[in-house]
C-alpha cells in the first residue's frame, strides 16, 4: 500500500460481536508510517422501526499501548477476584442488598455460600450522560 497525503492506511482489522454490540479493532498508519489503533463500539438499534447503528470510536495510540494494556488487565483481574469473592472491599452485609437507584444488583445466589457473587449490570445505563 503506499502512502497518500491524506490517506490512513488500513493494516489489519478484526471484528468481534457479542450480542447486540460489535466491537472493531483496527490498526492504521499515520501519514508519518506510526501505527495506531481504534477500538469501535457499534450497537444496533432501532428507530421509526428502522435499524440504525450507534458508534463510540477510542483511538489508542503507540504511546499509550502499553499503559492501556496494563490497565485493561488489572481492571478484569479485579473482576474476576471480585466475582470469585476474594474482595477485601465489599463488605459481606452489602452482598444481598439490591441498589433501587439503578439496574445494578449484588446479591449472593448461594444461601450461605458468600464466595459466588453475582452482578446484573445493565451495560445501557453505562452510556447514559450524569
Amino acid at each position: 500500500m503506499e502512502h497518500g497525503d491524506s490517506i490512513r492506511d488500513d493494516i489489519f482489522s478484526k471484528a468481534v460481536r457479542a450480542g447486540k454490540r460489535t466491537y472493531f479493532f483496527d490498526v492504521k498508519s499515520t501519514r508519518g508510517n506510526d501505527l495506531y489503533l481504534t477500538i469501535t463500539e457499534s450497537k444496533k438499534q432501532f428507530k421509526n422501526g428502522e435499524p440504525s447503528y450507534e458508534k463510540h470510536k477510542l483511538f489508542l495510540y503507540k504511546e499509550d499501548f502499553e499503559k492501556f494494556q496494563d490497565g485493561l488487565h488489572e481492571a478484569i483481574d479485579k473482576i474476576k477476584d471480585i466475582r470469585s469473592g476474594n474482595n477485601p472491599f465489599i463488605d459481606p452485609a452489602d452482598e444481598s442488598e439490591t441498589s433501587s437507584d439503578s439496574d445494578i444488583q449484588v446479591n449472593s445466589e448461594m444461601e450461605g455460600d458468600s464466595s459466588q457473587v453475582f452482578t446484573d449490570v445493565s451495560f445501557d445505563d453505562l452510556e447514559k450522560e450524569i
